[in-house]
């Protein structure tokens, strides 16, 4: 992490927010006393299909700006996908790597293809990826890496707004870049979402915008003016943005960003949580879906394998997204198939990032062991 600069005060702004960060881990909800799910929790999730919706195509060629020569692009693993209706239709953006680099995990290329389905399940994809790293203005922060793990929102006016991590390899950094577009296919670059500034060295990643529900589409939501996004590893903490281009971190009295939730020595979430798709804004207030890594070298839930990623929720107050009001104590969803413990990351991964309301349910799309995207579903009550 950063070297963070301590500030006498926080600012005032945010000081009521501060000030019931601080309260949070105190207000935490043990979930596991009660055998009746709490009526603010989304799902149960069950699997509409035993098998992938979206696998790796070694056929796939695309003609690689930086190198100028062709690349299988999606040839070694496609997984950790972002979602959006649009049209009756889900359109999934999703990352794929290369083969190219050592068979290591994070030295391969990634880009972002597009997919799209009539039912949520089956999809057709574009034959070339729509996000990549390219001549442009974000160059060093891409190359050589490239674009990961995306999350997607729309904007009122039907602006779709990416948060994507950026990964320059050679130089160890990555970031949060934004990008915007109106048809999912073209896209506009504007850097990175904390800028330049005070937080221009962090390394950061995995940034999730609340949304709220309208009519059948899952839209940003604004809280007291502001959009707010829930971003990290490790520890989960907050932002806010007028325009949801350009990002300020919400801080504690010390001027460090405030910490939401972290890890829980014998629980799913032992080594750490991470943001997942976008949090939703429900009558209960938001409910955060989100990624939890078992710790690997003992004090970790004896019930998972030691470095499973699995699904947790999180209830957070909807007038004051800072205040942590609930917590489950066992994950939501976890690997449990074939597809999702066995590939590039054998401990196994249900790692969720895209999440939308279709046809009268939830889907939820996540990553398989770094290897496929998988599909759940659960009824919208």
């Amino acid at each position: 992490m950063a070297h963070w600069n301590a500030r006498k005060s926080c600012r005032s702004i945010f000081a009521g927010v501060v000030c019931a960060a601080m309260f949070a881990v105190a207000s935490q909800i043990s979930l596991a006393q009660t055998t009746q799910q709490p009526s603010w929790l989304l799902g149960p999730f069950s699997r509409p299909m035993d098998g992938p919706v979206i696998s790796p195509k070694p056929e796939s060629t695309f003609d690689d700006p930086i190198t100028g020569k062709p690349v299988r692009w999606e040839a070694l693993h496609t997984f950790n996908p972002a979602a959006v209706v649009r049209n009756g239709k889900v359109y999934v953006l999703y990352r794929a790597e290369d083969d190219s680099g050592k068979m290591v995990i994070g030295d391969h290329t990634s880009r972002l293809g597009l997919a799209e389905s009539d039912d949520g399940t089956r999809f057709r994809r574009l034959p070339a990826p729509v996000f990549y790293p390219d001549h442009d203005s974000q160059l060093e922060n891409e190359v050589p890496g490239g674009v990961e793990d995306p999350r997607l929102v729309e904007r009122e006016d039907g602006l779709y707004v990416l948060t994507y991590t950026q990964w320059a390899r050679t130089r160890g950094i990555y970031t949060v870049g934004i990008a915007t577009s109106r048809d999912l296919r073209h896209w506009e670059k504007h850097g990175k979402a904390f800028g330049e500034g005070k937080y221009g060295a962090l390394k950061y990643k995995s940034a999730a915008i609340l949304t709220r529900r309208a009519g059948g589409r899952l839209i940003a939501a604004k809280v007291k003016g502001k959009y707010w996004m829930y971003w990290g590893e490790i520890q989960i903490r907050l932002a806010t943005s007028d325009d949801l281009i350009h990002w300020t971190p919400v801080e504690d009295a010390s001027g460090r960003p405030v910490e939401l939730l972290k890890d829980r020595a014998g629980r799913f979430d032992s080594a750490f949580p991470e943001s997942g798709p976008p949090p939703l804004l429900t009558e209960d207030g938001i409910v955060m879906i989100y990624n939890a890594k078992n710790a690997e070298k003992g004090g970790g839930d004896p019930k998972l394998a030691p470095g499973t990623y699995s699904v947790g929720e999180a209830l957070f107050d909807a007038d004051n997204p800072s205040l942590l009001k609930a917590r489950v104590e066992e994950p939501v969803f976890k690997p449990e198939r074939p597809y999702e413990k066995t590939g590039q990351y054998a401990a196994g991964t249900t790692f969720a990032e895209g999440f939308v309301i279709f046809k009268g349910k939830f889907y939820l799309y996540y990553g398989c062991a770094d290897s496929h995207v998988g599909v759940a579903t659960a009824p919208v009550r």
